[in-house]
């Protein structure tokens, strides 16, 4: 996600994987920024992240066995600071979270809020999403897929380097039970639409609501510091949600 604050310039730190950040080679979605973290986040980090921090060299999960119990399954792609993963995970209690991360300030954000909050419901991969999706995660594991504000990539040149395309959509239907739900949201329109064509045109999803409509926010996606001041500049954003239909 886009709502990236609470940084401050401490020294930077190193991620947590004993490899690269990712495994693939071509073209990214993300630029690997120089990350640092505050003190609290780095602090947070050092006491959590054992508990609580997945790697790839861990292979394909159980999420029993991560989460020691049977419960719903989500994931968000890209997670930012991670305040709005942290409130989605203390409000449903009842259910699991893994969110994905490539930027370490953020994974450290998140991990402080979920000591702060006593959060036993999430974990954190501090890697490419692609390698998590390849690499980490069983087909059919997942109740839930999340892709909040991802980078537009607004100039027409970059375009190929946005996240939601065909193939890696394709990629997450096979991780996500059939029933399951994939919800995407921008704030670009541009964005938006090109979104909508690829949903549209993908095998096995279908839309929530009419064809080609955007769905309204859904209460339990929290409105973010960064949503919030696009709002009052008369900035839109669309949601996407499509379920696994086979």
């Amino acid at each position: 996600m886009t709502d990236r604050d609470n940084q401050t310039d401490q020294p930077s730190v190193t991620s947590p994987a004993t490899s690269p950040i990712t495994t693939r080679r071509g073209i990214r979605s993300f630029v690997l920024r120089q990350g640092r973290m505050t003190v609290g986040q780095k602090n947070a980090f050092d006491r959590c992240w054992p508990k609580f921090g997945l790697t790839r060299e861990q292979g394909m999960i159980d999420p029993r066995e991560v989460f020691g119990r049977e419960a719903p399954l989500n994931l968000e792609i890209g997670f930012g600071m991670g305040k709005s993963l942290a409130t989605m995970a203390a409000a449903a209690p009842e259910q699991d979270f893994i969110g994905v991360e490539v930027h370490l300030p953020g994974v450290g954000a998140l991990l402080k809020e979920v000591e702060d909050h006593g959060l036993e419901n999430l974990r954190v991969y501090n890697i490419d999403a692609n390698d998590v999706i390849d690499l980490c995660l069983p087909d059919a594991s997942l109740d839930r897929v999340m892709v909040f504000f991802p980078d537009p990539w607004h100039k027409k040149r970059h375009h190929k380097r946005r996240l939601v395309q065909a193939e890696f959509v394709q990629r997450l239907r096979h991780k996500l039970r059939v029933g399951g739900i994939l919800h995407l949201a921008t704030d670009w329109e541009n964005y938006a639409e090109h979104m909508m064509e690829v949903m549209q045109a993908s095998e096995g999803f279908a839309n929530t609501v009419e064809e080609g409509g955007f769905s309204p926010r859904p209460d339990d996606r929290p409105i973010t510091k960064f949503e919030q001041r696009g709002e009052r500049l008369g900035h839109g954003v669309w949601d996407l949600l499509f379920r696994r239909t086979n």
